[in-house]
């Protein structure tokens, strides 16, 4: 069969420039961490076990070119772990202590840590030059986007990289490519759901705080609090289940939100910032909490030959809500997965998994999507290890740098916090931070206060 035309668009995706953030490609090192040919990068581990921590930690630190020079973390149980891994490696317990004491024995830095604490750590470690692999969602408040988005382009030669394992996958890429091409026509909605919240070893399911208490004794509390307010520890928030409180984490549309979302971002330029979002949910009863299920609508405004109309409309639910197969012109059965990206285009569906089973329906018959004629080659790509080798200055695909991952987050944090307003639609302005028809949610779902000692440092 002939080949999918090679335009310009589809050119810049597979040479590896038109998707990546440029800003987050080194181009000199004159201000970003100098890292002598043939040395190591010093790599600092902020939040070494946890959920994901010890996940990241290793998988950067099997790189041959990295040296786990420090290991923090608010749980001296985790730091013992880990640092029998890391012999070597210096080791304290809040953040702040390792850019003033240690900062010139590392070069970049992990941050796998709660939501709420992303922000204030990772424009510590922007502020102080250093490369950042930070986990997802990039941020808890939708001011923390223009602060990350301001301190990326004052930093433009250091290396940015949000949690984001799954778009290293074939499939995922594959997706990517064949949005990019037009091949499926001009794109009409996307239809996005995720499983969670759907586990108690990660959620709070039963939405219950408990009784104050004394925290563990190998827990900070204060530290682990970072920037938001004091407040007495109990076992309902901490140490793995937080997601489900509003204060701290950000639920099963922000948990998941990069790794459903991403594709939808990369396979269209023109989706910049909605203009408008809206989510059906019942408010729980407990405000300490994020309600779900919910059922969210992100608009965003399009004038481009890729889409049908001026809108684009991105459904995104929660609780494995998934929308009808009949409605999409599908057959009759299940979907792959309770992780799904469904982009709806004239000239047919593209399915796709978070694992990365990519599906093309066309006339209700389906075919592989990785058999798609036309499509590039889909080497091996080790996620970490692509922060790691540009950050040594070494460009291969790097997927997500938070240019990228900004779009992201921008989406599912507005799904997220609009579930304080349910059902009504708030029309979103990224420019000034604020709903123009909602004074209300502007003053109250845009931005947080922070403790004093904590605030993300403004990087200049």
């Amino acid at each position: 069969m002939e080949k999918i035309p090679l335009d310009r668009r589809k050119f810049l995706w597979t040479t590896g420039v038109g998707g990546l953030a440029l800003a987050s490609i080194p181009r000199s090192f004159a201000q970003a961490p100098v890292v002598a040919a043939n040395s190591k990068l010093r790599v600092l581990s902020i939040g070494v076990v946890g959920t994901i921590g010890e996940t990241d930690r290793k998988e950067v630190g099997r790189h041959p070119s990295v040296e786990i020079a420090g290991i923090c973390d608010v749980d001296s149980n985790a730091i013992a772990q880990a640092a029998i891994d890391h012999p070597a490696a210096f080791t304290c317990t809040d953040y702040r202590e390792a850019f003033e004491k240690f900062g010139d024995k590392f070069d970049a830095v992990i941050v796998s840590t709660p939501d709420h604490s992303h922000a204030p750590i990772m424009l510590t470690a922007l502020a102080n030059h250093k490369h950042v692999y930070g986990q997802k969602p990039l941020v808890h408040q939708l001011a923390e986007l223009a602060m990350i988005e301001k301190a990326i382009a004052s930093r433009p030669d250091t290396v940015t990289q949000v949690g984001n394992q799954r778009m290293a996958l074939a499939g995922r890429r594959a997706a990517v490519e064949i949005m990019r091409s037009g091949v499926l026509g001009k794109a009409v909605e996307a239809h996005v759901w995720v499983g969670s919240p759907n586990d108690r070893v990660y959620f709070n399911m039963d939405r219950k705080l408990g009784d104050p208490s004394e925290p563990p004794a190998n827990l900070d509390w204060d530290l682990w609090l970072c920037a938001t307010e004091k407040t007495p520890y109990r076992s309902g928030i901490a140490p793995v289940v937080w997601r489900s409180l509003w204060n701290y984490g950000s639920n099963g549309l922000g948990d998941w939100g990069c790794h459903v979302l991403d594709v939808i971002f990369y396979g269209y330029d023109e989706l910049v910032s909605p203009i408008a979002v809206q989510t059906h949910c019942v408010k729980p009863e407990n405000p300490e909490f994020h309600a779900h299920p919910c059922q969210s609508t992100i608009t965003y405004a399009v004038d481009s030959t890729q889409f049908k109309h001026k809108q684009f409309p991105i459904y995104y639910s929660d609780s494995a809500q998934c929308p009808s197969r009949a409605a999409l012109g599908l057959p009759a059965g299940k979907f792959a997965d309770d992780n799904m990206t469904v982009v709806v285009c004239e000239g047919g569906v593209l399915a796709l998994s978070a694992g990365g089973r990519l599906e093309i329906w066309r006339d209700g018959k389906v075919a592989p999507g990785l058999k798609m004629p036309g499509l590039s080659e889909f080497p091996r790509l080790n996620h970490w290890h692509a922060w790691v080798d540009n950050c040594l200055g070494k460009k291969t695909e790097l997927r997500s740098p938070f240019k990228d991952a900004i779009r992201m987050t921008e989406a599912s944090i507005l799904a997220v916090k609009a579930t304080r307003f349910p059902g009504e639609e708030l029309r979103w302005d990224k420019s000034s931070l604020s709903f123009t028809n909602n004074e209300e949610a502007t003053k109250t779902i845009v931005r947080c206060s922070y403790r004093q000692g904590f605030a993300p440092p403004e990087v200049v």
